[in-house]
């Protein structure tokens, strides 16, 4: 069952079903497609912004952004 990538709080990898919410179109065009498998490297103390590793590089999402991704793992 799909679940949001906000409330994954623990590194590992997930595979991406959707992208959904205001900021989508963003997010596609920083490469977080459907499909793609993701890597969760670190989390802030309290939890946002999250560092993942997407196809060789980093991101940090904010905790609204981890909002708009659907993923299971």
């Amino acid at each position: 069952m799909p679940k949001l990538l906000s409330d994954k709080k623990k590194p590992g990898s997930c595979k991406v079903v959707n992208i959904q919410g205001e900021q989508a179109s963003r997010l596609l065009e920083m490469g977080i497609t459907p499909g793609i498998e993701l890597k969760i490297i670190r989390t802030a103390p309290l939890g946002f912004p999250i560092e993942i590793k997407i196809r060789g590089y980093l991101l940090s999402l904010r905790e609204s952004e981890a909002r708009c991704i659907l993923i299971e793992d």
